[in-house]
Parts: C-alpha cells; sequence; structure tokens
C-alpha cells in the first residue's frame, strides 16, 4: 500500500523526466513536447456474453511520434485507467529511444479481469477493442504496433492480427501490425523469453564492470549471488530461471499473489513455476519456507532485488526498510519517486526500468523487421555459415593428420563450431548487442557528470537527448 502524499504512476514519471532534463540544455517549448502525451484514445464497447451485454473501457495512448510507428503494448488488468496508460506510454518513448529503436512510444490497456472469463470470451472481448482501435488507425503496421503486457500474451496478439487481417485483406504487411504472435502465425523465435533474457544480459552487462559492481557494495561475477525476484510471471520466470540456471546465481525468494517462498539454498524455480500454473499461488510448494505477507519479503537481505511485476511495490512506506544493494526494475514503475530518492540516500544501486527491461521491445522490433521483410531470420545464411566452418574444421584435422600431431577436436566443440546461426541465436546476439550498448551510453553519462547521480538519470538524458535531436531535425 502506498504512503500517504505518495506521487502516483505518471507523476513519478513525469518527476524522474523533470530530474533528467534540469541538467539538460533543452528550450521551454521543446521540453514541453517531449513530455506531454500526444494523444489517448478512450474507447467504450459492448460484447454479447452469457445472455447479456457486457460493457468494457479500453484505452490506447500515444506519448510521442517523433518517430513511426509507435510501440507498446496491451495489458489486460482491472487497475488500468488513463494515467497509467499515458505513463507507460511515455515510459515507452524513452525506452525506444535508450535502446535506439525506431520507434515512438504508446501504450493500450483494456480494465478486465482476464481470469473471469474463458477463452472464447476473452477471444470475443479482443476482436471487438481491436476492432475498435484498426479502424481508427491505432493498430497498424505503419503507424501503431501493439505487443503483449500484463494479462495478454501469444494468443491474444494472433487474435488480434488476424482481425487486422480481416479488415485489412489487401495489406501485404498485415503480420506486422503486433509483435508478440506465435511464431507459427508471424511471431519470432525468443519473443516470449525476452524482456526475461534482457534483464539477464542487462546484469552481466552490468557486472561487467568492477567499478559500477563496488557502487552498489559488491564484488565478483553473478554466480552465487542471492536474488529476490517479486512476480514469476513471464518476466520474472524467465530472468530467474536464466540467471539461476546460466549465471549460477540463486533464487532465495520468490514473491506471488498469494505469498511468498523462502529457501536460503535455492528455489527450484521451473518446478515452482509449475505449482504455481497447478494451484494459483505458492502455497504449500514442497520446498522452502512459505510466509504469507509476500511484500515484507521484498525487505529480506539478499544481493539483487529483482521486483518483476506491478508499479509502486517499492513505495515511501518501504523504501527505508529495503536491504538489497542491488535493485534491477524489471516491472515497469516498481519504484516510486519518493522510494527512489530514499534508496539513492542509502546508496542503493538501481538498474532503471527504462533499460531493464527494454528486451520486450527490443525483441518485438526484430519481430517487425521480420514481417516486414517476409523471411525468417538466419534462412539465407545459415547454411552457408555451416559450410565455411565445416571447411576450417576439415582443414585443421588434415593438418593434424598430415604432421603427425595426434591431437582431435573435442566433439563438442566440433558440434558447436558446425552449426550456423538459427533465428534464435540471431535474437539473442541482437539482444545482447543491445543491451550492452544502451548501458554504455547510460554509463558514460552517469561517470563523466558529476552533477548524475544514478543509472536512471544517466538513461533519460540520454533518451531525451535522442528524442530531441529527432525533433529538431523535424524543424521543431
Amino acid at each position: 500500500m502506498l504512503a500517504q502524499n505518495e506521487p502516483g504512476f505518471r507523476d513519478s514519471v513525469d518527476m524522474m523526466f523533470n530530474r533528467a532534463v534540469r541538467l539538460m540544455d533543452l528550450s521551454p517549448g521543446l521540453e514541453q513536447k517531449i513530455r506531454v502525451c500526444n494523444s489517448t484514445y478512450t474507447v467504450r464497447f459492448g460484447v454479447r456474453l452469457r445472455g447479456k451485454i457486457e460493457t468494457f473501457t479500453g484505452y490506447r495512448s500515444v506519448h510521442s511520434e517523433h518517430m513511426e510507428p509507435v510501440k507498446g503494448g496491451i495489458r489486460y488488468a482491472l487497475s488500468v485507467n488513463q494515467d497509467e496508460v499515458e505513463a507507460l506510454a511515455a515510459l515507452m518513448t524513452y525506452k525506444c529511444a535508450l535502446v535506439e529503436t525506431p520507434f515512438g512510444g504508446s501504450k493500450g490497456g483494456l480494465c478486465i479481469d482476464p481470469r473471469a472469463w474463458d477463452e472464447h470470451e476473452l477471444e470475443q472481448i479482443t476482436r471487438r477493442f481491436a476492432y475498435e482501435l484498426i479502424k481508427r488507425d491505432l493498430i497498424n503496421p505503419a503507424q501503431n504496433v501493439p505487443a503483449p503486457d500484463m494479462g495478454t500474451g501469444e494468443r491474444e496478439m494472433a487474435w488480434i492480427a488476424d482481425q487486422y487481417a480481416r479488415m485489412n485483406t489487401t495489406d501485404i504487411n498485415a503480420k506486422a501490425c503486433v509483435t508478440g504472435k506465435p511464431p507459427h502465425a508471424g511471431g519470432i523465435q525468443g519473443r516470449v523469453e525476452a524482456t526475461g533474457r534482457g534483464v539477464q544480459f542487462a546484469l552481466r552487462e552490468f557486472f561487467r564492470h568492477p567499478q559500477d559492481v563496488a557502487k552498489a557494495g559488491l564484488a565478483g561475477t553473478l554466480d552465487g549471488k542471492r536474488l529476490v525476484v517479486q512476480g514469476l510471471g513471464n518476466v520474472g520466470y524467465h530472468a530467474a530461471k536464466f540467471l539461476s540456471e546460466d549465471d549460477g546465481a540463486k533464487v532465495v525468494a520468490i514473491i506471488e499473489r498469494d505469498g511468498a517462498l523462502v529457501h536460503d539454498a535455492g528455489l527450484p524455480v521451473e518446478e515452482v513455476r509449475r505449482w504455481i500454473a497447478a494451484h494459483g499461488g505458492v502455497k504449500g510448494f514442497p520446498v522452502g519456507t512459505y510466509v504469507e505477507g509476500g511484500a515484507a519479503v521484498l525487505e529480506m537481505a539478499c544481493d539483487i532485488l529483482i521486483p518483476a511485476a506491478m508499479e509502486g511495490v517499492i513505495h515511501k512506506g518501504n523504501a527505508a526498510r529495503i536491504k538489497a544493494p542491488l535493485i534491477i526494475e524489471a516491472a515497469n514503475g516498481p519504484i516510486t519517486f519518493g522510494a527512489d530518492e530514499i534508496l539513492r540516500q542509502k546508496g542503493v544501486v538501481i538498474i532503471p526500468d527504462l533499460y531493464a527491461n527494454a528486451g520486450g521491445v527490443t525483441v518485438s522490433y526484430f519481430e517487425w523487421v521480420k514481417n516486414l521483410s517476409h523471411i525468417r531470420f538466419g534462412r539465407m545464411q545459415r547454411r552457408a555459415e555451416e559450410a565455411r566452418s565445416r571447411l576450417m574444421v576439415e582443414e585443421l584435422e588434415r593438418l593434424s593428420a598430415d604432421k603427425g600431431l595426434g591431437w582431435t577436436l573435442a566433439p563438442d566443440f566440433k558440434e558447436k563450431f558446425l552449426t550456423g546461426s538459427d533465428e534464435l541465436a540471431l535474437v539473442r546476439s541482437g539482444l545482447d548487442d543491445t543491451m550492452r550498448i544502451a548501458y554504455q551510453s547510460m554509463r558514460e553519462v552517469w561517470h563523466d557528470r558529476a552533477e548524475v547521480e544514478d543509472l536512471r538519470v544517466a538513461a533519460y538524458m540520454v533518451a531525451i537527448d535522442r528524442v530531441a535531436k529527432t525533433y529538431r531535425s523535424k524543424g521543431l
């Protein structure tokens, strides 16, 4: 629960924007142009369900069209409101600019509890919502491209893509109207894992810089680091899974709706995920200690805290009790402006949402490009790569035999070296490159300018500067 006088999510985004622009040389007019949300469309539509007409309220907000199309997810939640959608659209503008995906910022939401409706009913609701947006070009491959968000996934994106194709039968690029589709329906390998994988790559890049790690009071690598993960949805699950399996980190606590699990030796992420799917929560899981008040577990001692669910979970009321020296914002806006100030004063290093969860939009960009190019990544070059690698291996083995050297290449090396890059490998490579370069651009501002106190301000400054340059090139 937010503390008294706590700024709301939209106010927090504006206040964080203000912290950055105070350190920049922008004209008041250009600053205002970048700050404001260009437009928000509110739709109220009816669908006949269970023998009566149900009315739903949805939003699609466009924050900035400095580049088009604009990009941003559609979330399904009862908490959806105009302020939230506009704040998320603003974050999308800055996020896209920071990781250099050529999109403006947008966001959508439908005020609904998706668990209250069966699949067929959800499809009817989704198609009608999509219809209302499509007919106003608020879903369009060249103008506005949604993606999954909280409460939505591949299934909903496939319905929206099909609805667009039905309404635009001659648009050859119809599949590019939305990203996050299933691979068999025009999606891309690696999109489901993308945001969580991006969190992993962000932490890896952070730990490549000992100076930055030392600022958080930590040392060494990710191996053995104790993680607390709040929210084991798509993002939290993949981040926890990859960090524990690939990097040797220990997930010592998982916080969910119904409480939390704590286990000092490390929780089996995959098994917890399956338990939640079967039982609706973590209670009763046979490993670890169940804690009914999950929010209190945010305050337990750990090396890295990963809030990966809702905005505002760390606020003025609990920020002073947070013990993690490093927080990576896998969710959008999990730390309020007031909490951010308290944590900074304590010396906590925060890897901001603007950067940390940009993996989703980065791989969405790859999917959009794939849909426009009408060819699977790797299709043209994979076998050529394999042929060149095989020539090299065969030549090395011939030289060994001719010279009597007596050495052979390890079978696992040969197998890996001889495998050309498929779509998933290329997507992961592109995401890793994006996260590395974006971190370095933030880091440069963070370290080179004494008045820049933290990575969040650095991220906003890099993003706002890029948006400003685009507007100036348009003559504004």
